[in-house]
């Protein structure tokens, strides 16, 4: 992971809603988030650092009122931590490269992953096709 960065370094560069679902691992609404029903062609990078996480190849409509993908953009980019808040036992998923906190992930996937990674909008900017790299 990347040399961690204090909160104030993130609290310059991130909205205070950002800030809270990124830094705090906090949860927007359901069917709240910019990218919970939408399907246009790109590459999902962490709102933080612009590592590449998902694609939108791999996204689909779970119904629950977040993006939700069947696996990550490449093996190794989103790392996984167990999660005993609330009184559940979940797994956390993470910007591997920064710590951002993108939501979590079931294994109820309809795909022959069989996984379901569950993600805040706030968590990932689309980098649409069209428009190249991006946020390197």
């Amino acid at each position: 992971m990347a040399k961690e960065k204090d909160d104030n370094y993130w609290r310059e560069r991130l909205s205070p809603e950002e800030f809270h679902v990124c830094r705090e691992a906090g949860t927007e609404r359901p069917f709240s988030g910019e990218y919970w029903d939408t399907f246009e062609d790109g590459k999902y990078r962490c709102r933080c650092c612009g590592e590449v996480l998902f694609a939108s190849e791999s996204k689909f409509d779970a119904g629950c009122g977040w993006p939700s993908f069947d696996a990550a953009a490449e093996q190794g980019v989103v790392a996984e931590r167990e999660d005993s808040s609330l009184g559940m036992q979940r797994t956390e998923i993470v910007c591997a490269n920064c710590g951002c906190h993108l939501g979590h992930v079931f294994p109820d996937g309809p795909t022959a992953t069989g996984l379901r990674y569950c993600v805040n909008s706030l968590s990932v900017k689309l980098d649409p096709e069209n428009d190249g790299e991006g946020a390197d």
